[in-house]
């Protein structure tokens, strides 16, 4: 129990000193690989769930940084920020 709060600690005091664009790619990819690896069973699950959460960490933490700004899609798919 103790291994994983000063693991745990580690690693939240690692992301302090992280933009929020870094700390959502950490955060996403974190909670994509387990989640993917809990549906799949597989390591290729947890591969693919980390990617897949990282790049979403990271496209909210940049919308997160820039305030004012908001991230939008247009009908072909792609994003872009302008005011809100």
């Amino acid at each position: 129990m103790m291994r994983k709060i000063v693991l745990a600690s580690a690693f939240v005091g690692a992301l302090a000193s992280c933009t929020a664009t870094e700390r959502g790619t950490a955060i996403g990819a974190g909670t994509g690989a387990i989640i993917g690896g809990a549906v799949s069973n597989s390591v290729e699950g947890a591969a693919v769930g980390a990617v897949a959460g990282g790049v979403a960490g990271a496209l909210i933490g940049r919308s997160t940084e820039r305030r004012g700004y908001c991230v939008y899609r247009d009908r072909y798919g792609r994003t872009y920020e302008a005011r809100c």
